[in-house]
């Protein structure tokens, strides 16, 4: 096969494979790992590692490095330093400790037996420190779609993994020290190998943060965003180039280049250009590293493959879970901890062929331990998916501890009626909520940010820590007391669940959506929800308003135009719910007004359809039609009219008395 064919038959069967995996909602990576099983020397056949394929793939390690160095800053391991140096070293330090013991322990019982144990304590090092590894990629994804990064359990997770990605890098640099010296010799090469490492990053980090912004800012000043990613390319694999003939790793000067990048104002926008690059060569990588799985061994040593995937993965789980236990968290805090880093990672994968090409493994341990790892990360998603009820089963204060969370949220609502609930108390659900204070109306909000939590609760505001994808946490906020529940994050399938919540156990509270733009808008009305407030169009109208301004155009005529344009985008915002203490004028019985009417039993307009009420006709619009189980209907014509039904009706009140009067009728 050519190179052309080669690389066509790469991406064709990293497209089919991403394709499967997404479509089965598991992580993208896995799909990388298969496809590569498959179309590998050991399965299919179809091809053999191409060595420029191959060389190309190994860029995908540069860029992941590279985009961890971009992630890489002081203040933010200042702040996780307990997690990340106390909980991260000790789950790295002890897994290296116990695969180098596990190992002695096996040459002392082989050699008891008169057999020879093949894996040198050079050899359990490496395999350790692979097996030492957890995935970002599949975990920090997972837990960003669940909105778990700012839970108990999220927060320990994020700082285990933010240490390992750092452990790779001295990791790195100890496995070709290994493989070089004998014992004798083994410190003075690893100290020599640590000393250059520690000479070339002083050297950079003392100055290369200044020269790193100011040639920055030159390529920016071209303003060509061609002439910027060939620059960063460049940077990226300079820096890698430098560090090989160094002696070090090619991975080590691409962290180096991100951390420099991530100390400039560039960052944000780095991370934007550089993303497609590191996402296909990474992808090129995992495929390679799949190809290297032999199928008929994995077969022959199918014990010792279950083996050595359901072990470290127990061993490893419980020990982060003791650790994390030890350090101050609960029972459940703890478990949740463990079962989210009991897998292998991606770094698991690179050190481990870095220890193969240094020999210190054996080519015989290859092919099970590989299969071991994809194996493991297969089992993530479920694991995670699943935590909850493993922890409920386990641990027997479980319940105990969020029964008391429940409580907790519960008698801060208890005297709460007609008030909102508020999911989510960022930046969105705080103004919301100071806007509700102004107007004297009462709210509970839920989030699960424990410090937020903590310091908005000491202010003096109605913020309880729960999770508002979550029955228990809705109903223990008052949901069926509710007058309005207030999605305040933009996170859609957290939304869908909410939306789901609402409308099976209080069909009857209105539920308010904010989504970035309109692609979701359907489905999410389709769902229940009374309100969609896309941001882009807020935005889009915001940045009109004020160019229209700058332009001359008189404020009133500005404002005029855009009330306008949100009335033909939020019907609702034509009207308003007449009130008591509403103030009665005669040019208000002109003014259009919102009523909501329940189709009562025996009425004429039950069975008809939306169309035969002729609603229009008499000058009233229908806005919304709200069955009784909760889900909004269409409001086509076409549509039939039910028992229960809940009619959103604008008109003005002469036309609305009318109309009600009439529909009421039987």
């Amino acid at each position: 096969m050519t190179s052309l064919d080669v690389a066509l038959l790469y991406l064709l069967a990293a497209v089919l494979g991403v394709v499967v995996f997404r479509t089965l909602r598991l992580p993208a990576m896995l799909g990388y790992l298969l496809v590569g099983v498959l179309i590998g020397p050991h399965a299919l056949a179809l091809t053999k590692d191409s060595g420029g394929v191959g060389y190309l793939a190994e860029f995908g390690v540069v860029f992941l490095m590279f985009v961890i160095g971009l992630e890489f800053n002081l203040p933010k391991l200042r702040q996780m330093r307990h997690l990340v140096f106390g909980l991260g070293m000790g789950q790295v330090t002890l897994t290296i400790g116990g695969a180098l013991m596990g190992n002695f322990m096996l040459v002392v019982l082989f050699s008891w037996l008169g057999l020879r144990w093949d894996l040198s304590w050079q050899g359990a090092v490496a395999l350790g420190s692979a097996l030492a590894m957890s995935s970002t990629a599949i975990v920090a994804r997972m837990m960003s779609e669940r909105l778990e990064l700012q839970s108990e359990h999220g927060q320990r997770v994020m700082g285990v993994l933010l240490f390992q990605d750092l452990a790779v890098v001295p990791l790195l640099v100890l496995i070709p020290a290994l493989a070089k010296g004998n014992e004798e010799q083994l410190w003075s090469v690893l100290g020599f190998a640590l000393l250059k490492g520690a000479a070339l990053v002083t050297l950079l980090l003392w100055g290369g943060a200044r020269i790193m912004r100011s040639w920055l800012t030159v390529v920016a000043r071209r303003k060509s965003e061609e002439l910027f990613v060939l620059n960063l390319l460049l940077i990226t694999l300079g820096m890698a180039w430098l560090t090989e003939h160094f002696g070090l790793s090619l991975a080590l000067g691409a962290f180096l280049a991100g951390m420099l990048i991530a100390e400039t104002e560039y960052k944000h926008q780095v991370e934007t250009d550089i993303r497609p690059f590191h996402d296909v060569l990474l992808g090129l990588f995992f495929i390679t590293i799949g190809m290297k799985l032999d199928a008929h061994a994995v077969l022959n040593d199918w014990v010792l493959v279950l083996l050595l995937a359901m072990g470290p993965v127990l061993i490893k789980g419980l020990l982060v879970t003791g650790l994390a236990k030890l350090m101050g968290a609960s029972d459940g805090v703890a478990m949740r901890t463990g079962l989210y880093l009991a897998q292998a990672g991606e770094f698991g994968f690179v050190l481990l062929t870095l220890s193969a090409d240094q020999g210190l493994i054996g080519s015989v341990w290859i092919s099970p331990v590989l299969a071991a790892m994809v194996l493991s990360m297969l089992a993530t998603p479920f694991l995670i998916q699943y935590s909850e009820r493993i922890v409920l089963k386990v641990v027997a204060n479980e319940w105990m501890m969020q029964s008391v969370q429940l409580t907790s949220i519960a008698k801060r609502s208890i005297q709460n009626k007609a008030h909102v609930i508020i999911c989510g108390y960022g930046r969105s659900g705080q103004n919301l909520a100071t806007l509700l204070d102004q107007e004297k109306i009462p709210y509970m909000a839920l989030d699960l940010d424990p410090d937020r939590v903590r310091q908005a609760a000491a202010a003096g505001q109605s913020v309880e820590f729960g999770d508002a994808a979550r029955l228990p946490s809705l109903m223990a906020a008052g949901l069926a007391r509710a007058a309005a529940v207030v999605v305040s994050y933009h996170d859609t399938p957290s939304a869908f669940k909410v939306l789901n919540h609402v409308r099976e156990h209080a069909p009857q509270v209105p539920v308010v959506v904010r989504t970035l733009d309109e692609h979701d808008l359907d489905r999410l009305r389709e769902a229940g929800a009374s309100v969609v407030v896309p941001e882009a169009i807020e935005g889009s109208l915001m940045l009109a308003s004020h160019a229209l301004a700058l332009m001359g155009v008189p404020m009133r005529r500005v404002l005029r135009v855009i009330q306008t344009q949100r009335e033909a985008r939020y019907e609702l915002l034509r009207g308003y719910f007449h009130g008591s203490d509403d103030d009665e004028t005669v040019e208000d019985m002109d003014t259009e007004r919102l009523e909501t009417f329940t189709l009562p039993l025996g009425s004429k307009a039950v069975g008809q359809t939306v169309g035969h009420m002729a609603l229009g006709q008499q000058g009233v619009r229908l806005l919304q039609l709200r069955r009784v189980s909760g889900i909004n209907a269409s409001t086509a014509d076409e549509t039939l009219v039910e028992e229960g039904d809940t009619l959103l009706l604008c008109g003005t009140p002469d036309t609305l008395t009318h109309v009600i009067d009439r529909l009421s009728k039987g």
